[in-house]
């Protein structure tokens, strides 16, 4: 019986250093995930800001309906042995 994974968005933008740590862990968990670049379509920084309730730096992460945060904040997440529950949740 295979876990059911939750959906992920990163909004993110190209050359960002913190980005492409925060995909690179997300790769090394095996998981799939929507990248959002606000840097090609900028409407959707709107949407990012509103649904991060003002947080206006990338990259913003979202797994299921809880907002993670950025990069620091993903690595703290798996630091703490978190990160598979919101990943896989039951």
């Amino acid at each position: 019986m295979s876990k059911t994974q939750a959906e992920i968005t990163l909004y993110m933008t190209q050359y960002c250093p913190y980005c492409v740590r925060a995909k690179s862990l997300l790769n090394a968990k095996e998981v799939d995930f929507n990248e959002i670049d606000v840097g090609v379509q900028p409407e959707l920084r709107v949407e990012m800001i509103q649904k991060s309730q003002g947080v206006t730096s990338v990259p913003q992460i979202f797994i299921g309906s809880t907002h993670v945060g950025g990069c620091d904040d993903l690595f703290a997440t798996e630091a703490a042995g978190k990160l598979d529950q919101l990943l896989y949740p039951e």
